[in-house]
């Protein structure tokens, strides 16, 4: 390295971003992800021990797959090279394959290749990779927000171990911005600042667990806001607020008024009042609440409190959960305002909590009772000598398409779990269950006999 090339690295050190600086030397430094990297895992043994296989890791934004990428370039012997799938081409890793070949060769030093945004890789140049990746000339790590078994060749796959991370928790994020704050070496800590904890409470909840979203915003607060008349940068919930784009109708330390606003919602979709929970949802997109888990609270609102009232109302919140993932905001506001309000409008039914709920402490109570043979598999060789399927009456060679016979197991006979409610479609189901049943206990004209059984 020259002079000029140490004095360029002495400056990207000092002027990169935040997010950048802060990233972890060492496996003890990372934050979050202890799933993967927790101490008696497989990831963090491998990379420990130097002995790491090809790897793919995939999630959300912000979630640390560079970083852990250059946490294994930090303590791997092994040569570590870069390339990025967005501008590098086929040239760029046959140049890597070639050096590798080398020192391979030569020194029989291992080389590991780590591509960001592995998907915006075509087809071939990942066909180009498999075999120098097969073959251990290259042991290939992975980065990706896409789901790799759709967007990665599938050789490739069989050959690495995919790991997920998931979006970083509350307290992680909280953890990585006081020590953004805090931090004189590689932190904002020179500058003297002080986050309030309100300021600090909102930005690790707005963030969706990207912790380079909340770390950005740090930073943009600290290099323009002026020093306070103590001679402090304080992060105010304001700044924080004007710095992330996001707004917050009221946050505390606990977090209490965010669930709280939540249970509104819910509790007025399952009320029947659609302008309190549009109300609601507005203060939750206000406050930049994530729409994916505004949609969840909507559909898990449609089957717990319409349910079979209006079947349709599940099929809509699960329709407007993938349209706001497509569209995205502000257009996905209008998608979970339908929805909610439906959700609102809709008869009102909880039967199938309560169905599942009893199902579920009868289980519990009993076991697994046995199957009554005429239901029993029937299938396979020799099933007819055990008795299974002997005796079972197919529905569809009777009227309605139902005759009667015992499907529960002997010991729960007459046992109801299902109890349609009087609203919606229930009325519906609870009518034609009755005729079912009414008009198979009743004598055949020609034969003067009920249905069997």
């Amino acid at each position: 390295m020259d002079l000029f090339e140490y004095a360029k690295s002495k400056t990207l050190d000092q002027e990169s971003p935040l997010a950048s600086r802060l990233r972890p030397r060492t496996l003890d430094e990372v934050v979050g992800q202890q799933h993967i990297v927790g101490k008696d895992k497989l990831l963090y043994r491998a990379i420990k021990a130097d002995k790491l296989t090809s790897v793919i890791f995939y999630g959300p934004p912000g979630t640390g797959k560079t970083t852990l990428a250059k946490v294994i370039a930090n303590t791997t012997s092994a040569e570590f090279k870069q390339i990025n799938a967005t501008v590098a081409g086929k040239k760029d890793m046959e140049e890597v394959v070639k050096a590798a070949k080398d020192l391979q060769g030569m020194y029989g030093k291992k080389t590991i290749l780590f591509i960001d945004e592995i998907h915006r890789l075509n087809k071939g140049q990942q066909d180009y990779l498999l075999p120098f990746v097969e073959d251990g000339t290259l042991i290939l790590i992975g980065a990706t927000t896409e789901n790799p078994y759709f967007e990665v060749n599938g050789a490739l796959i069989s050959r690495s171990s995919i790991f997920e991370l998931k979006p970083l928790e509350k307290e992680d994020i909280k953890k990585l911005l006081v020590r953004a704050v805090e931090d004189t070496e590689k932190g904002m800590g020179s500058f003297h600042a002080q986050i309030d904890p309100d300021a600090l409470e909102f930005l690790a909840d707005v963030s969706g667990g990207d912790a380079r979203n909340a770390l950005n915003a740090v930073e943009l607060g600290i290099m323009t806001t002026e020093r306070a008349p103590d001679g402090k940068i304080h992060i105010t919930l304001p700044v924080a607020q004007e710095c992330i784009q996001k707004r917050a109708v009221r946050y505390d330390k606990s977090g209490d008024n965010h669930y709280d606003t939540v249970s509104a919602f819910i509790k007025s979709m399952r009320g029947s009042d659609p302008d309190a929970a549009v109300y609601y949802l507005a203060r939750m997109l206000y406050a930049g609440e994530s729409v994916t888990f505004i949609a969840r609270r909507i559909m898990i609102c449609a089957s717990e409190d319409v349910g079979m009232a209006d079947p349709q109302a599940i099929q809509v919140a699960v329709s407007a959960s993938l349209a706001v993932e497509r569209v995205g905001m502000p257009e996905a506001q209008i998608i979970l305002s339908e929805a909610a309000m439906y959700v609102a409008c809709a008869p009102k039914s909880n039967a199938c909590v309560a169905a599942i709920g009893e199902a579920m402490s009868e289980v519990e109570r009993s076991g697994n009772l046995p199957i009554p043979p005429h239901l029993q598999d029937a299938h396979y060789k020799s099933a007819a000598k055990l008795g299974h399927g002997s005796g079972y009456l197919y529905a569809h060679d009777y009227p309605n398409n139902y005759v009667k016979q015992q499907y529960l197991p002997y010991e729960l006979n007459g046992k109801e779990f299902y109890h349609p409610s009087g609203n919606g479609y229930e009325v519906k189901i609870k009518e034609h269950m009755s005729r079912l049943k009414r008009e198979a206990a009743e004598p055949d004209k020609k034969t003067g006999q009920a249905d069997p059984r």
